[in-house]
């Protein structure tokens, strides 16, 4: 998952003055990296059901089992730590959106539909948010340009950018809330806010320049389907608050934990890229440069990278691996590459020094 909350649009956008004053230099393919990456890696491309099932659904479990902790005792100190576990299993468990796009529905029996209906459309962030967009993100010709969905180059930008696009991701649990609960109903009576709902507010994007098309065939329907749920859970769960039904203190947690999850993913997407693109195309190789790894020995990755997503510049050069085989895969690559190969450049060491880097970085060129 590449990020988890929609940008307003004052938000703060590339522009001439905000970018460095030099061109970026393209990063020449290298034929080598990716010709030994396909060919140690060929037979790591199947998903294993038992695994994505098994960890889903422990995910899913112990999220929902520790929200219920938090707003059910009474200790502060114990709602607390019941809400930071919550945050992480339902991080995880959210997280799958990302799989859903890259893995076919056939290869995982009924795994995009339970999502949906367990995870989804309770935390009003339905997988037709993600699918259809995040493809656009893989494609060689799209990344890093004006024309990507999830792509800002913040290094390039004012340094307030950075802070500022953790913050606004605190917000998305009101903003979805008002989004199905609101705009869904009213969008299908008003044509016309239907364009705009559907072209602005039905993505998790980072750009706000991305217009999104309608969506068409088979994906046409899910999103149907899908909006009606959360719509009219969003629109349940408004009205339970206000008549007291849910009390206003366990609502509260509920969105606070929703919060704090899409912060995470946030400060995670922060660091998925180096963000130095200045809306060139670049080649494959350069787009893996721009992406990261952190692959062990380190453990905390684990935690807010969960997924596979400790190794996202890997899976931009190979997005068809499954999550639970890419610590294989670059296994397997950095046993047969060089060590002066620009496969090792992706690779880096921890969540805070990639921040302060790229804090720095903007910094450095405004």
């Amino acid at each position: 998952m590449n990020s988890t909350t929609i940008i307003p649009e004052n938000a703060p956008k590339a522009t001439a003055d905000s970018r460095s004053s030099s061109a970026r230099i393209a990063v020449p393919e290298d034929n080598e990296l990716i010709r030994t990456a396909a060919q140690v890696t060929r037979d790591l491309n199947t998903p294993k059901p038992a695994i994505y099932w098994a960890d889903f659904l422990a995910s899913l479990v112990t999220g929902y089992a520790s929200l219920a902790g938090a707003i059910l005792v009474q200790s502060t100190a114990l709602a607390i730590l019941f809400g930071l576990i919550a945050v992480l299993a339902l991080y995880r468990a959210g997280s799958f959106i990302h799989e859903l796009t890259h893995v076919r529905r056939n290869t995982l029996p009924g795994f995009h539909f339970a999502w949906n209906a367990l995870f989804g459309v309770p935390m009003m962030i339905p997988s037709f948010m993600y699918e259809g967009i995040h493809s656009i993100h893989h494609r060689t010709k799209k990344y890093g340009t004006v024309e990507d969905p999830e792509y800002l180059p913040l290094a390039l930008m004012k340094p307030w950018s950075v802070p500022l696009f953790v913050i606004v991701a605190a917000l998305a649990p009101v903003a979805l809330l008002f989004r199905f609960a609101v705009l869904s109903p009213l969008s299908a009576l008003i044509p016309p806010l239907r364009k705009i709902v559907v072209e602005r507010y039905s993505g998790l994007i980072v750009n706000p320049e991305f217009r999104r098309k309608p969506a068409e065939g088979e994906l046409k329907r899910r999103w149907l389907a899908s909006e009606i749920g959360a719509s009219v859970w969003s629109i349940a769960l408004i009205a339970m608050v206000a008549t007291g039904v849910i009390p206003m203190r366990a609502f509260l947690i509920f969105l606070a934990v929703i919060s704090g999850s899409v912060v995470l993913n946030q400060i995670r997407t922060l660091v998925a890229h180096l963000w130095e693109n200045d809306g060139s195309e670049m080649t494959v190789t350069g787009q893996y440069l721009d992406s990261v790894n952190v692959p062990p020995p380190g453990t905390l990755p684990a935690l807010w990278a969960p997924v596979g997503l400790r190794y996202h510049a890997l899976h931009h050069l190979l997005p068809g691996i499954p999550y639970h085989n890419l610590g294989e895969a670059h296994r397997r690559i950095a046993a047969k590459l060089p060590k002066d190969s620009p496969f090792y450049r992706a690779d880096h060491r921890s969540l805070v020094r990639l921040v302060a880097g790229l804090v720095r970085g903007s910094a450095g060129r405004n």
